[in-house]
């Protein structure tokens, strides 16, 4: 059974004739028989009594209110889908890592609301694993997460490069490694660490970067919020490494201080993190989405790329 069956039917109902209803269904009249043909072949019933008039037969009779439903409800169905792709929709649900939202979603979200007055903005802070899961799950349309390949290696996905920071030490004013300007890697390792609760692409980093250097992680308490983080420091030796967009505005508190981390010895490189923009093909088509994309592309990233022409990673 096919929609434009049951409109055939509902055509002919309507105006009494074949004729009538193909004019209706702007169609031939030989399309409308092969249609009711069908349908009545489906059902295994006859559905009119084809004389000068076309009239119901009691099948036809029992059909009438069911087909009246269908149809109307794909109507609504259609007119709903139109409104989708009009950007008629009702929220935009995004999740973003904790120092995203902090400090660069703010002036985007003033924007977004100025443009599409009409669409409720949603955000969430959440950790970069529960941030991709809720977005896989249909829970949120975009995802600004920390790049993680094993995550975001689908099909399914577009993943835009937005940006890459440094990370840095948090810690006391008056903490041992404050002499430092950029702290060895030796020194660091020393002193025990705050670090993000699992789930959290920070505390993936800071680990598989101790792996790498064949040290030992002494995290000795997890946290999720920036403010906890900077609590807990500025107590006394504990550490944290954290993004540098995570501590833009410490210089304000006496009480804490950052340091770079000097290059670790075996890569020579600088411990750094990957900041993406990750939403699914299908949302891409809705204009609220693609705009808001866009607008995270420009601002956040470098503003060469459209979110639309992001590559899924290999």
């Amino acid at each position: 059974m096919r929609i434009e069956q049951l409109q055939a039917f509902l055509a002919i109902t309507e105006t009494g004739s074949f004729q009538q209803a193909a004019r209706t269904c702007d169609c031939t009249q030989s399309t409308i028989s092969r249609q009711i043909q069908s349908l009545e072949e489906g059902l295994g019933i006859s559905l009119f009594h084809r004389h000068h008039q076309a009239k119901l037969t009691i099948g036809g009779e029992r059909l009438l209110p069911h087909a009246r439903k269908i149809c109307a409800e794909w109507q609504l169905a259609r007119k709903s889908i139109e409104h989708l792709l009009a950007g008629k929709q009702p929220d935009l649900c995004v999740a973003a890592i904790h120092s995203v939202c902090a400090n660069m979603l703010p002036p985007i979200l003033q924007q977004f609301c100025h443009q599409h007055p009409q669409v409720q903005l949603r955000v969430t802070a959440l950790g970069s694993d529960r941030a991709l899961k809720v977005l896989k799950d249909g829970l949120v349309d975009i995802a600004i997460v920390m790049d993680n390949r094993l995550f975001t290696a689908s099909p399914d996905l577009v993943v835009q490069n937005l940006y890459q920071e440094p990370i840095e030490i948090l810690m006391s004013a008056d903490h041992p490694l404050a002499a430092y300007q950029q702290v060895p890697w030796a020194e660091l390792v020393k002193y025990p660490q705050v670090v993000f609760k699992d789930g959290y692409g920070m505390q993936r980093l800071v680990q598989e970067q101790f792996i790498k250097q064949g040290s030992k992680l002494n995290a000795v308490l997890e946290l999720n919020t920036l403010d906890a983080f900077r609590g807990v420091v500025r107590q006394g030796k504990l550490i944290a490494l954290l993004p540098k967009s995570a501590l833009l505005d410490i210089h304000s508190d006496p009480t804490l201080t950052a340091r770079s981390i000097e290059p670790t010895p075996k890569t020579g490189t600088s411990l750094s993190r990957q900041v993406i923009l990750v939403t699914t093909t299908d949302r891409l088509q809705i204009p609220p989405i693609q705009f808001f994309c866009d607008l995270v592309s420009k601002q956040m990233g470098d503003g060469s790329e459209k979110c639309g022409l992001g590559v899924p990673p290999s």
